[in-house]
This record gives structure tokens, sequence and C-alpha cells, in this order.
């Protein structure tokens, strides 16, 4: 079953979350309701090595990597999730985006799988 929103979640080093989180709400990524540029953030420690044929942004190829990140998590419309995430791809510094993308269940479509 198709859900009209889609959560879209991204991880970002600390000096770039302001960037990413403008570019999402410009794309019109983040809106609940009557408002807009909505999200969350946690902080947390991203962990990478980078190998041989990568170009990182942070780090050395071959050396393990730790780098201070926020998740950031927003609602976005699926019509629209697309022209989102190509505006982080924009902004966002690494080579190699975490991004994950998961389909909702809308509130009203609950009660088909109450029995």
């Amino acid at each position: 079953m198709q859900t009209k929103n889609v959560k879209i979640i991204v991880f970002v080093p600390l000096t770039h979350c302001d960037i990413v989180r403008k570019a999402i709400g410009e794309a019109n990524g983040g809106i609940l309701g009557n408002y807009s540029y909505c999200s969350f953030s946690s902080k947390g420690i991203g962990r990478f090595k980078p190998n041989e044929k990568a170009n990182p942004h942070i780090g050395e190829t071959n050396k393990l990597e730790k780098v201070d990140e926020e998740k950031i998590e927003f609602i976005c419309p699926r019509k629209t999730a697309k022209k989102v995430i190509n505006a982080i791809k924009k902004v966002h510094p690494y080579e190699e985006i975490a991004l994950d993308i998961y389909p909702l269940i809308e509130e009203n479509d609950l009660k088909k799988y109450l029995r």
C-alpha cells in the first residue's frame, strides 16, 4: 500500500547540520500539517574506514575514523522525496551519504491492522 509520506533519515557531520536542514526545508521536506522545516536530531558518532578508491571529506584512506554527527530525521511527501534527497546531496559534504527512507502507515490505516 502506498502511503503519502516517507520518513527520511540522514547522518551529517556537525559542521553541515544547519546547511542540510535548510536544504531539506527549502525542498519541502519536513512538512507536518501547518508546520514546515520540521525535523528531529540526535547526536552520535559515525565510524568508517575509507578504502584506497575513496576520496573522503574527513579522514584518510585505509584508516579508521570517527566523526561527531547528527542523525536528522523528518517526514517528507513521497511525491517530493527525490527532490529532497537531491537537495541533501547538493550540500552534504560526504562522498557516500548514509541515508535511510522508510514508508509510513497513515494513522487512519491502523484500524485495518487491528483485529
